[in-house]
């Protein structure tokens, strides 16, 4: 009897494996380029303003996913606290998966183009993508070691650091996406505030 919700979660975590790998396949179906269309791989692509970005393994977005892991769990942790982790792992990477086929939509680049300051933004690599689904696993995974208390701190730092450092970060875009506001897109574009 105790080897049968050991084997439950065994089948959960498979079954994160060939979610990601029909969503590699889908985002190639839509065109995506396995890696940057420059021919190159980087581990880290830090000019946030470039054709580059979103195309290389890491990005100033990459703590943006790993916040999409920190999210993730705690939802889980509220909604199905009764489910077990690799469960709860198993719908957060369907989520993350369901967000990268909808941020490589036509719909969304034209979004980001049209509402953002990411005017030459064509979407992400395959490469990309599936680091991104790595990243949030990855916060998905600290959140669930990790006392609340640091899960937060890390989430405040890595927001206002890329704030900063970029004029962009989670928080930012979810706004400009939803909802763009001129002063917003003025001061990531560099204008002074008026």
């Amino acid at each position: 009897m105790d080897d049968a919700p050991r084997i439950a979660s065994r089948t959960y975590v498979l079954l994160i494996i060939p979610i990601i790998a029909v969503t590699a396949d889908a985002l190639q179906l839509m065109g995506r380029p396995i890696i940057c269309t420059c021919g190159t791989v980087q581990l880290w692509y830090g000019s946030p303003n470039s054709s580059g970005t979103s195309q290389h393994l890491t990005d100033w977005y990459t703590f943006s996913h790993i916040i999409h892991g920190f999210i993730f769990y705690a939802l889980t942790w509220l909604l199905l606290p009764r489910a077990p982790l690799p469960l709860r792992l198993l719908l957060a990477v369907l989520v993350e998966c369901g967000w990268e086929l909808f941020e490589n939509s036509n719909f969304i680049i034209e979004r980001y183009r049209s509402a953002t300051i990411a005017l030459g933004y064509n979407g992400d690599s395959i490469l990309n993508s599936m680091s991104d689904i790595s990243s949030m696993i990855g916060g998905f995974l600290l959140a669930w070691r990790l006392p609340v208390w640091i899960i937060v701190a890390l989430a405040i730092v890595m927001e206002l650091v890329t704030g900063f450092l970029i004029r962009d970060n989670l928080t930012l875009n979810i706004i400009m996406l939803l909802h763009p506001v001129d002063a917003i897109r003025d001061w990531q574009a560099g204008a002074p505030i008026r």
